[in-house]
């Protein structure tokens, strides 16, 4: 952007009107560069918060899917394939639980505001006001 101290008094209106413009359209290309940074940080966070979500569902399933075995051969006949699949069982279940605690602590930390965007644009408006009232 220009200089917010330069002599415009010998400018013409086309002159201020080009400068202006030029300085807005500056000022959106970058806000608009901020925004998409600031939004692909964000996107990026919520990915791997639903990547541990998915890969809970997939441990809660095989927990379902052994359990269920384990109780099956466990009530048949309490052979010792049906304690091994509750072993199993058990341990997919903690899987499960721990994939989904990272996932929930990951969505609590994706902010989809581009805060850094939204206070430089507060900035640019009080800068144009400002340039306005000279």
């Amino acid at each position: 952007m220009g200089d917010p101290r330069q002599d415009v008094s010998n400018a013409s209106v086309g002159d201020l009107v080009r400068e202006v413009a030029d300085d807005l359209t500056a000022l959106v290309r970058q806000e608009i560069a901020l925004a998409k940074a600031e939004t692909k940080d964000e996107v990026a966070k919520a990915g791997k918060a639903g990547g541990a979500f998915g890969g809970a569902g997939i441990a809660g399933w095989l927990a379902l899917l052994f359990l269920s075995l384990a109780l099956m051969y466990g009530l048949d006949a309490l052979m010792p394939i049906g304690w091994a699949a509750l072993i199993v069982g058990v341990l997919w279940a903690a899987g499960a639980a721990a994939l989904a605690a990272y996932g929930r602590t990951k969505v609590k930390q994706v902010n989809p505001v581009p805060t850094r965007t939204v206070e430089t644009v507060k900035e640019d408006v009080r800068y144009v006001k400002n340039r306005e009232a000279r």
